[in-house]
């Protein structure tokens, strides 16, 4: 895949670090700046993926509760009389 940079960026490591950059790519077949390149596009898709995660469990503790359910028809009725009242009148009593 032919790619055209456009930016650069330069990033300090110690002699450890760089040894061990350039081992990993090796073993991989590419160049330290491609294993680079791959590792940053790795990490930008767990950060997204964690947003996803999050919403997910999220999503899962909602459902764990329980609270008024019924038709959204009657449902919608209720809370329009809460309105209507002028206020919170609390639970329908489902």
């Amino acid at each position: 895949m032919l790619t055209y940079m456009t930016k650069r960026l330069q990033v300090l490591l110690d002699d450890d670090d760089y040894a061990a950059l350039q081992h990993s790519a090796a073993a991989r077949g590419v160049t330290v700046a491609e294993w680079v390149r791959q590792a940053l596009v790795a990490a930008r898709r767990r950060e997204a993926s964690g947003d996803i995660d999050r919403k997910l469990e999220a999503i899962r503790a909602a459902v764990r509760h329980t609270g008024p359910t019924g038709p959204i028809e009657r449902m919608t009725a209720d809370v329009e009389r809460g309105y209507a009242a002028g206020g919170d009148s609390g639970s329908p009593g489902y």
